[in-house]
């Protein structure tokens, strides 16, 4: 059984647009016991974690774990898990291999050369994951419909976002997969590991910090409206985490949005003339496409050339969406872009 399902990229132009996606249910993650770690008191069961499209009970530590959409699979990864099954990447992926390079490194890494990928860009494969005999379906970060939850949970406990979809970030996402895994403790010291290694790489950059930055998406064929990504999406959060400031006047468009994203008419521009710091997917064509636009070009952070610009497409444009893997796969890449574009603010 298959649905239409948005792909990650398309979601950039089309999920921002349901701005009532959100879900009012509450979005903690339980568990009776902390994980099991040397010096630590094994999990208990059953695991109950509420999230928004229902609450999801594992009665047992989970054995066979199957990760869905989009970076959910490099959280057993990180742990040394390898999933019975993973999503094919649908954006970000230059050799074919359907796995984007730092999750396929890992894999190889843990010895498996030919993990078991669903093609489920143009909709879930319900089959095929029910073939890999989950016992948790991850799916923390990701646009799962109530419907897609319904039918998964048919076959397995699903790890399903605490808000809204597409609205999980990094930290949030290595929590609810590992604390459905049964590794609550375990995904904590992950992302207290990466909180220190992204502490060390910015520590080294003085000029990027404090600097107000925001994440946009423009269609160079149609400059007469553009996105703003808002705080709640992990791409936009992310640059806080890289020690720069969500401008305010992203946060007063923020108030009452209940989608991850803004459209902006070019009419309007003078409402960001605050950023600093532009990032957006597209090369120098798109720059200059900015630039003489007589509306967009009007904003300081595009005039002065401080956009960093980042291939569509590439590797790196799917890391901007931040997972456990990709974080430390390309953090100096993106800092060294970040770098240039602030050295060029006054």
């Amino acid at each position: 059984m298959k649905f239409r399902k948005i792909s990650f990229i398309l979601a950039i132009g089309l999920i921002l647009l349901f701005t009532g996606c959100s879900n009012s249910a509450t979005g903690s993650s339980e568990t009776t016991e902390t994980s099991g770690t040397e010096g630590n008191a094994p999990t208990e069961y059953p695991i109950s974690i509420q999230h928004a499209l229902g609450e999801t009970v594992i009665e047992s530590k989970p054995e066979s774990i199957v990760a869905i959409s989009w970076g959910n699979q490099d959280v057993p990864l990180s742990l040394g898990i390898v999933p019975a099954g993973v999503s094919k990447a649908n954006y970000g992926v230059t050799d074919g291999s359907s796995l984007l390079p730092w999750t396929a490194e890992k894999f190889k890494e843990l010895g498996v050369e030919n993990p078991v990928v669903f093609d489920d860009t143009d909709g879930l494969d319900y089959e095929a994951i029910s073939d890999a005999q989950p016992d948790v379906i991850l799916a923390a970060y990701s646009g799962l419909t109530q419907e897609e939850y319904d039918l998964l949970s048919e076959i397995a406990p699903v790890v399903s976002y605490a808000t809204a979809p597409w609205q999980t970030l990094w930290r949030d996402q290595i929590l609810l997969d590992a604390t459905g895994m049964g590794m609550k403790v375990e995904g904590e010291q992950l992302v207290s590991e990466l909180e220190k290694l992204i502490s060390e790489k910015t520590s080294e950059l003085p000029q990027i910090q404090g600097k107000t930055a925001a994440f946009c998406y423009f269609v160079p064929t149609d400059l007469g409206k553009f996105y703003v990504y808002l705080p709640t999406d992990p791409r936009a959060a992310y640059l806080s985490d890289l020690g720069m400031e969500v401008p305010q006047s992203v946060t007063k468009l923020a108030e009452g949005a209940e989608s991850f994203a803004i459209e902006i008419s070019a009419e309007n521009v003078d409402l960001l003339l605050d950023i600093d710091i532009i990032i957006a997917y597209g090369d120098d064509s798109l720059l200059e496409a900015l630039q003489s636009d007589p509306l967009i070009g009007t904003i300081p952070a595009v005039a002065r050339g401080s956009v960093v610009l980042i291939e569509d497409g590439s590797p790196l444009s799917a890391s901007a969406t931040p997972s456990a893997l990709s974080i430390p796969a390309t953090i100096d890449e993106y800092l060294g872009m970040i770098k240039e574009a602030a050295d060029k603010v006054e």
